[in-house]
């Protein structure tokens, strides 16, 4: 009996949720065999303990097969995060979504869509019930992202059906879009669009709502903070300062919005050669710190550019999925824990609160009237529009 004979068998254990086995992702270490005796380590991503338990008995049945007869497995899983309340107060349109995530950035081009995508999976494999919303209505990527550029939602009733792919639930409007059609849309169109695809989209019961928001701090963005409580704000930034300029408005608008800041991603934060594997600084790593101790928050993970993630992005097989041993993906799966830890954090503190944000212009009056101008001053950025009747947009 060798360690192969080991690794052929387990290739028929598929990880819960995926369609790889754990031995391509690199779950299966510390292989000691004596005779017909085998010990091993199962190096898993999620807490939950339905997954170690299905881990567990498919292994040692595939094992059984083999000729094994003393079978060891140990299953090395992340600390299970406590149950935490998700009480929250204000407007909430969907209530049956534990915890919402709004990936934002000030600035296009900094891998805000990337990240979304590889922060969801990350949390998918790590045992949560994962959605992701692309609410970058005027640039739509994720569905080529997730391999889903091809697929069109089905339609129950008068809702939508999300489509699936590596654990989550996604949804999109390039899904609903034929390819290379444009959105000419004024601003209260989008965020009719924001509040449809939280509304009337057959989410799951899910544990996290990740939302990859359009650059900038506009219309999109006070929509779905009036809509429903966001519990963490993620701003994605690259390196120069330029787009730190960018990223201080990004972080801004959490406070405004009273967003809990759960950190930054410093995307092309160095350079991993693919030939040696060496880290090399070519824009500057680091910069996002000074940044987040301005807005007392963190750098939840630096990305650097690595060849693997431009691939992955543009064939729908993401890093974090496809190349679970590299550096890249080992860095989403830390902020994806860091992340989870955040929102536990704002649930044990009492949950988001949107109602401080919530319109205060009187039912079918317009922000924009001269009458309704006093009454309904904003407290704070603008608070007061988001109804959607405004004829100035």
């Amino acid at each position: 009996m060798t360690q192969e004979n080991v690794l052929e068998a387990l290739k028929n254990v598929t990880y819960p949720g995926f369609t790889k086995d754990i031995v391509t992702f690199g779950f299966v270490k510390d292989i000691e065999i004596d005779g017909k005796n085998v010990s091993l380590t199962i190096d898993i991503t999620s807490s939950a303990d339905e997954v170690k338990a299905q881990l567990t008995d498919e292994a040692t049945t595939e094992l059984k097969k083999a000729g094994f007869e003393n079978i060891n497995i140990t299953i090395k899983a992340p600390q299970a995060p406590k149950q935490m309340s998700n009480s929250v107060s204000g407007k909430n349109i969907a209530p049956h979504v534990k915890s919402f995530v709004m990936v934002s950035s000030g600035k296009g081009g900094v891998g805000k869509s990337t990240t979304s995508v590889n922060l969801a999976i990350a949390m998918a494999m790590q045992g949560k019930k994962v959605g992701l919303l692309d609410a970058d209505i005027y640039g739509p990527n994720i569905p080529r992202m997730m391999g889903l550029e091809d697929q069109k939602p089905e339609i129950q009733g008068n809702k939508v059906l999300p489509l699936k792919a590596y654990g989550v639930e996604v949804m999109s409007m390039g899904s609903l879009m034929e390819p290379g059609q444009s959105l000419i849309w004024r601003g209260s169109m989008i965020m009719k669009a924001i509040e449809q695809f939280l509304r009337d989209i057959l989410w799951s019961e899910l544990d996290v709502l990740v939302i990859d928001m359009p650059p900038g701090t506009g219309d999109a963005q006070l929509t779905l903070a009036q809509s429903v409580p966001v519990t963490a704000g993620i701003t994605v930034t690259t390196p120069q300062e330029v787009s730190l300029d960018d990223s201080r408005r990004s972080l801004d608008m959490f406070q405004k919005l009273h967003i809990p800041t759960a950190g930054i991603i410093e995307n092309m934060s160095g350079f991993i050669c693919p030939e040696c594997s060496t880290e090399s600084d070519i824009f500057g790593m680091g910069t996002t710190e000074p940044v987040a101790k301005e807005y007392d928050t963190n750098v939840i993970a630096r990305i650097p550019i690595e060849p693997a993630i431009r691939v992955g992005g543009d064939t729908g097989m993401p890093v974090t999925y496809h190349k679970p041993d590299s550096e890249t993906a080992k860095r989403y799966q830390e902020a994806a824990s860091n992340l989870l830890g955040f929102i536990d954090k704002v649930h044990a503190e009492g949950g988001a609160d949107n109602a401080s944000i919530q319109p205060t212009t009187p039912p079918g009056v317009s922000a924009c009237s001269t009458g309704a101008g006093a009454a309904s001053a904003p407290s704070e950025g603008g608070h007061s529009h988001g109804g959607g009747g405004c004829g100035c947009n």
